[in-house]
């Protein structure tokens, strides 16, 4: 499920690191070798960004990358809108083509970092954005910025990130012990949403100082800083040994991970809410800068504000997330999340002039709290449940269902919102959103107080 989200900053569905070749993926949970249970941590009295230099190091790059992206969030649409008058399909094809990626080579990238060293293929990502961001605004002060170019940046950012989110998954588990994963996530989540709102808030004020274009510039020295960052971490994954492998391993490896992703009644059940999720919650989203311009009649400032404040809800949710699953147990969290504080969508849609604006403010909080809340705790089973040598390309072909709905729920709010109206395309599309956790009502996670530790566990039962 980060995230949420999509158009207004992208929240990361984060997700164990060793290499041996495993040449033939048994096909179904029951027969994956046993995995021993992680040594629990001894208890730590100072929290992990303290006593961690290298997870500070990844903290603070992913910080710094999520403000950017919350600034590009908002200046990136208003951008077409202001200066190409762009419509609400236009405004949503750059939703679109920033997750369109995943459809294409979600899956190959899965296996290709299963293959190569992580932190290198993050500092690569890192860079190719650093310089797509910097073209922009040299392309608008040339007088050759357009549309079409947006959307080239747009996907090949989207490329960029595959590959970085890929890495990311696998490099953190085999930067922190087992025992610290819960809090690195929750820190990971709870203080890119928080960089998100500032981002956000920020976002359309600096527009309104600098100009659309301009604001892209923070999203370039963001993408700097978390190279900075990256750079400076000292800890290596060990070599990977170099093998020969034959034609067609490649294709194979793809297989093994939508092998078991299909599977795995936790990765199939997981998978699948993920996907219906995110194509709620990107159509809407893609609507939303239209909607509050048009429909809200606010200004730039005015809407950055606006949705920060409605996604300060995801750092409530990350730092709860660990308290109420501790307290209740990790299924019966994620069944909490996903049906009680999303169905609070349906507000947005009653936004208005005024005082009407809270309708939104409180629906997006919820929404956010609840969308953050799951990813946290779907993050840390994830790591904890899959054998670390297959964590790649399980990932890569969770996020293919996951993130691959993103583009299509970006082009069906487009045209929605088309052929509709912005506000009755976000009511179809915010009651989706809570409909979308009743796919868990009929499937394991109903019944279990837990999400179990590895493979051959079933979960705690209620």
């Amino acid at each position: 499920m980060q995230r949420i989200l999509c158009l207004i900053g992208r929240e990361l569905y984060a997700e164990n690191p060793l290499h041996p070749r495993v040449a033939n993926m048994p096909a179904t949970s029951a027969q994956l070798s046993p995995r021993a249970p992680a040594p629990a941590s001894a208890p730590r009295s100072t929290g992990l960004l303290r006593r961690h230099r290298d997870f500070r190091l990844l903290w603070g790059g992913e910080v710094a990358g999520k403000f950017g992206a919350a600034v590009t969030g908002v200046a990136m649409p208003l951008v077409a809108v202001s200066t190409m008058d762009a419509g609400a399909f236009a405004v949503s094809l750059l939703g679109a083509a920033a997750w369109l990626p995943w459809l294409i080579i979600g899956l190959p990238a899965g296996a290709w970092v299963d293959r190569l060293p992580r932190r290198p293929v993050m500092l690569a990502s890192v860079a190719v954005s650093l310089v797509l961001f910097l073209g922009v605004p040299l392309a608008h002060w040339t007088g050759r910025l357009t549309f079409g170019l947006l959307l080239a940046v747009a996907l090949l950012a989207g490329v960029a990130a595959v590959f970085f989110q890929t890495a990311y998954t696998v490099f953190l588990p085999a930067l922190l012990e087992p025992g610290d994963l819960q809090e690195g996530n929750a820190a990971l989540h709870g203080s890119a949403s928080a960089a998100m709102i500032a981002g956000q808030g920020g976002g359309g004020l600096l527009v309104q100082l600098v100009g659309a274009v301009g604001g892209l510039l923070t999203n370039a020295v963001t993408f700097a800083v978390s190279l900075g960052c990256l750079l400076a971490i000292r800890h290596r994954e060990p070599p990977l040994a170099k093998e020969r492998r034959p034609a067609g391993a490649l294709l194979r490896e793809m297989r093994q991970g939508l092998r078991l992703v299909a599977r795995d009644p936790w990765f199939r059940t997981l998978s699948l809410y993920g996907a219906a999720s995110n194509l709620a919650l990107m159509g809407y989203q893609s609507l939303l800068v239209i909607f509050l311009v048009k429909d809200v009649q606010l200004a730039s400032g005015a809407v950055g504000g606006l949705i920060a404040v409605a996604n300060a809800g995801g750092v409530a949710g990350a730092f709860m997330s660990r308290r109420i699953a501790t307290r209740i147990g990790t299924a019966r969290a994620v069944l909490l999340f996903a049906l009680g504080p999303s169905a609070l969508a349906l507000l947005i849609p009653l936004s208005s002039p005024g005082a009407g604006v809270l309708f939104f403010a409180v629906g997006g909080f919820c929404v956010s709290a609840a969308v953050v809340a799951v990813n946290v705790v779907v993050a840390g089973f994830r790591q904890r449940y899959c054998p670390p040598e297959l964590l790649g390309r399980v990932s890569a072909s969770s996020s293919f269902l996951n993130y691959g709905t993103l583009p299509l729920g970006a082009l069906l709010g487009g045209a929605l919102g088309s052929a509709l109206g912005a506000r009755p395309a976000l009511w179809i599309l915010t009651a989706a959103v809570p409909l979308a956790g009743l796919l868990l009502l009929g499937s394991p996670v109903r019944g279990r107080r837990d999400l179990p530790a590895r493979p051959s566990e079933g979960g705690r039962a209620g």
